[in-house]
């Protein structure tokens, strides 16, 4: 006799008997506005650039930016990060071309907002790594070491150049002390105080960055285990979240997500903001590389992936997928 024998009212299964059915009780659901698409915008080319380690993603030119935009309004997306790649000779050891208001990042804010006004939530990322000749998300001191002070000022730049060319909201990932503060007053006291902040909280040292570095033309050489996070670690999430809340951050980030949905689980549920995390680079080139060795079911493991990071307590999710898994959900 089956172990349910004596108990004939015990039958989970029920409930996963048909399309239907598994819809109907479904906890857990995706929608077009959980998503968000990060975009990058190269200097100087007149077509898309493909990017090898991440199949279907471009570096866009100005123009492919903008139709990107409208396309992932079309879709229902809820916003578009903005990636800014400099040309290489406008590198230096400030990353002045992020503060400069004429920058590649700057033109790419003052165009979706022109393109699409506030029918898309435009995002830029607060970070000098794209635009120093060291690679590195700050200003290093004369030994070579980030000096945290220093790129906080550059930062507070970055935040009013970001502010005054369109962005809604300004998300800070170089994980430097006190960061989200110094923004906050910087957009404050220029007349941006409706400018979001998202914060980077949780930003590990993370292997799957690498296809990451080659979309933004990284001139990193090294790592940053200095500033950020050790994957070993994970109480040291829930103090970031504490100091970035304390210090205004309007939305806080958990990057990579599929590695850490312990840790985006953990944030969630201490955070009374709400949280985001971004499925990066080395997470869409894996599920891509086995689907085209037809190891995997491409659309299904996106759809699953996707799922176990919403499942996990993300308000909202970055993903290249963006557009793609929006049109196929409505």
């Amino acid at each position: 006799m089956s172990e349910y024998g004596s108990f004939p009212g015990v039958r989970p299964r029920r409930l996963r008997t048909t399309p239907t059915m598994r819809r109907m009780v479904a906890q857990t659901r995706l929608h077009p506005a959980d998503l968000i698409l990060p975009a990058f915008v190269r200097e100087g080319i007149d077509a898309p650039v493909p990017i090898a380690a991440m199949p279907g993603v471009v570096q866009h030119t100005r123009d492919t930016l903008r139709k990107a935009a409208v396309e992932a309004v079309e879709a229902g997306v809820s916003g578009i990060m903005l990636f800014g790649v400099p040309e290489e000779s406008k590198k230096d050891a400030t990353g002045s071309a992020g503060t400069d208001p004429d920058g590649i990042l700057q033109q790419a804010l003052r165009d979706v907002r022109a393109e699409v006004g506030d029918e898309l939530l435009v995002m830029s990322d607060l970070c000098l790594d794209e635009f120093t000749d060291h690679g590195h998300c700050g200003v290093l001191d004369a030994k070579g070491r980030v000096d945290n002070d220093a790129t906080l000022e550059r930062y507070a730049e970055m935040a009013q150049v970001q502010a005054d060319a369109g962005a809604h909201v300004v998300g800070p990932s170089g994980m430097m002390d006190g960061q989200v503060g110094v923004i906050r007053d910087a957009l404050d006291q220029t007349g941006h105080e409706d400018v979001s902040v998202l914060a980077y909280t949780v930003k590990y040292s993370s292997a799957f960055f690498g296809p990451f570095r080659e979309a933004v033309g990284s001139s990193l050489r090294g790592d940053r285990k200095t500033y950020q996070q050790d994957p070993a670690n994970a109480s040291e999430s829930l103090r970031e979240l504490a100091l970035d809340l304390q210090e205004g951050a309007d939305m806080v980030m958990v990057k990579p997500a599929g590695p850490y949905l312990d840790i985006l689980a953990k944030v969630a549920e201490a955070s009374d903001v709400p949280v985001l995390a971004y499925q990066i680079s080395g997470e869409y080139a894996m599920i891509e590389a086995a689907a085209e060795k037809g190891w995997i079911d491409r659309d299904s493991a996106i759809h699953e992936a996707l799922l176990g990071i919403k499942r996990a307590g993300a308000r909202n999710i970055l993903t290249y997928w963006a557009v793609e898994v929006a049109r196929n959900l409505r």
